[in-house]
């Protein structure tokens, strides 16, 4: 172990001499407190360190000790359903020893110790085994069952296996033997948040992440292991949709980070989590749920620290097999928090004060998502797929970490402050946001839904963007002075934007929407568009068309639930063709 002194103390950057020998990203013990920390930078024997912890109360001459480590997470049974901070340290242990405030320097393990959990062999002596075969399971919870897998830079033979029975996480339950060594392995393994996990290969992201939010998944959808921004000012509902992203999208386990977010919103997201129900398990959401709440009066360093903890969670989870959803809110108090280690660091500033690896730094986290061949004899694919929210100062898109993230992330979904305004929610921008994943997931679309649905999609937006250009002229001579035709396009724009992209998340029907019922509701729109179009071309008054009973049905459509909908629907493209023909004598 190398012990050295703290020569100098600049907030949450400390710099200790006698460290030579140590390396760089090794977790350290500061002071007499023994606050945690990491090495940043190594210059001779003078070593600088980021405290995950407050510093006040420090001074030069105290001790800071090495760990011989870098920064690590713990990864075994009693994950789901925990909340950690920024370093994996849980809430609910740090509150059961030490009460509401977090002490400095408490060390609570991230996993309990003291839990046994029923052990379940799937392998035996004699076996041959290498990274990421599985070895045993373990019921987590009642909707993920945990699969204890072979460490990714192991393989062998099993000298012995455990037989079935309750075990601690830190017992040996398993001996291999390799080249030239016995291997111990326990339930629990331990993994650098910097590294990413490896895999056999990377695989082309054509399955859509369905969230069962019509604007994402029609309009704007994100793909299996694919990567999505979402900047939005504040008040625009990125919080909002964060979570109802976390309780539809059809992954196996999500993982939410919130990184630098104000204390009552956080506080709302661990209040509210723990009581919902899981849609497709009807058990607790948190039975496939880990929660990382880092909010913006912890110390700051530890919120550079709490994106990585987040994806090597979600990347453990993804070698048992899983689809894994990770959200991230937001990306910009990351960004603001290796902003201010820089500054104290005296770095050269970039773009707007941020360092200069913050393109570098994005990309790498970033890039940590897809959809790949997991380690192991079983042929499986498994996904992480990130969404990450981005909160530019003043609604500025063009600020740098909302640039940087729109070059690394193939989703744009921009949250608009002036729909947000109107209650229009979610507050998605049709016109400024795009998905780059649409021809990878339209064979999918086209499978389960409709052979159509691309076109159909392609039209509606379309006629966006013409309703975007007919309402500059709507401004000057307003609505009546526009031909007929085009009055029919701005009907049927509003009903796209009112009945089909507004969706309320506080509705029991609304709050989620089948790709099938999408598909259905979008195609009623659209014959509506087609029929009207058609019976005025005939020489139908456009105040008729525009007066139809049929267009309360058509609002109301997003209320209906799921297994009455198919009924409906074709009631309603009925009477749009009934009611078109009665007008038109």
């Amino acid at each position: 172990m190398i012990t050295g002194k703290i020569i100098k103390i600049s907030g949450p950057v400390v710099v200790a001499d006698g460290m030579k020998g140590s390396q760089m990203y090794e977790m350290v013990r500061v002071g007499e407190e023994k606050l945690i920390g990491e090495i940043i930078e190594l210059e001779g024997s003078t070593a600088t360190i980021q405290v995950y912890e407050e510093t006040k109360g420090i001074k030069p001459g105290e001790i800071v000790e090495s760990t011989g480590g870098p920064l690590s997470v713990e990864l075994g049974p009693g994950i789901i359903g925990s909340i950690f901070d920024g370093i994996q340290r849980p809430l609910e242990g740090i509150k059961a020893l030490a009460g509401d405030y977090i002490p400095r320097g408490v060390d609570v393990p991230a996993i309990s110790k003291e839990k046994k959990w029923k052990f379940i062999p799937k392998a035996s002596e004699g076996d041959s085994v290498s990274g990421g075969d599985v070895i045993a399971e373990v019921q987590e919870t009642s909707v993920v069952l945990h699969k204890i897998t072979v460490p990714p830079n192991v393989s062998g033979v099993i000298k012995s296996i455990a037989s079935e029975s309750e075990y601690f996480v830190t017992e040996d339950i398993a001996e291999i033997e390799t080249s030239g060594d016995i291997i111990k392995l326990q339930m629990m393994q331990k993994w650098p948040v910097r590294i990413a996990r490896p895999y056999k290969n990377k695989l082309d992201p054509n399955i859509p992440l369905i969230t069962g939010q019509r604007p994402q998944d029609t309009f704007f959808p994100v793909a299996k292991g694919g990567t999505s921004a979402m900047p939005g000012p504040f008040g625009s509902g990125k919080t909002v949709t964060q979570q109802q992203l976390a309780k539809w999208a059809d992954a196996d386990v999500i993982v939410y980070v919130g990184c630098g977010e104000r204390g009552n919103e956080m506080t709302e997201v661990l209040k509210e989590f723990p009581e919902l129900e899981d849609p497709k398990s009807g058990k607790p959401l948190m039975d496939r749920t880990v929660l990382i709440a880092n909010t913006s009066n912890m110390p700051v360093a530890a919120r550079e620290a709490c994106v990585y903890t987040g994806i090597t969670i979600a990347e453990y989870f993804r070698d048992m097999g899983y689809d894994v959803a990770l959200m991230a809110d937001s990306t910009s108090r990351w960004a603001e928090a290796m902003r201010e280690i820089s500054g104290r660091l005296e770095e050269m500033p970039g773009e707007e004060g941020y360092p200069a690896y913050l393109a570098s730094r994005l990309a790498q986290f970033y890039e940590r998502s897809g959809r790949v061949s997991i380690l192991g004899k079983e042929e499986q694919n498994a996904s992480v797929t990130v969404v990450g929210a981005v909160s530019p100062p003043g609604g500025d898109l063009s600020e740098p970490v909302t640039q940087n993230t729109l070059r690394i992330s193939k989703v744009f979904w921009a949250l608009d402050a002036s729909l947000a305004d109107r209650r229009h929610f979610p507050s998605i921008n049709w016109l400024q946001s795009y998905s780059l994943y649409l021809d990878s997931v339209q064979e999918w679309w086209a499978n389960n839904t409709s052979q159509d649905w691309r076109e159909l999609r392609d039209k509606a937006m379309a006629l966006l963007q013409k309703e975007a250009e007919l309402q500059e002229i709507v401004q000057l001579v307003g609505p009546d002075a526009l031909p007929d035709r085009e009055r029919i396009i701005l009907e049927s724009t509003r009903m796209i934007r009112e009945d089909f992209l507004q969706q309320n998340a506080y509705h029991e029907v609304d709050t989620y929407c089948s790709p099938q019922k999408q598909y259905g509701m979008l195609k009623t729109i659209m014959n509506f568009h087609g029929e009207t179009t058609s019976a005025l071309a005939k020489g139908v008054s456009i105040d008729d068309l525009v007066d139809l009973k049929v267009k309360e049905d058509i609002g109301r459509m997003k209320y209906i639930p799921e297994a009455e909908f198919e009924e409906r629907m074709v009631e309603i493209n009925n009477n749009i063709i009934n009611q078109c023909k009665e007008i038109g004598g």
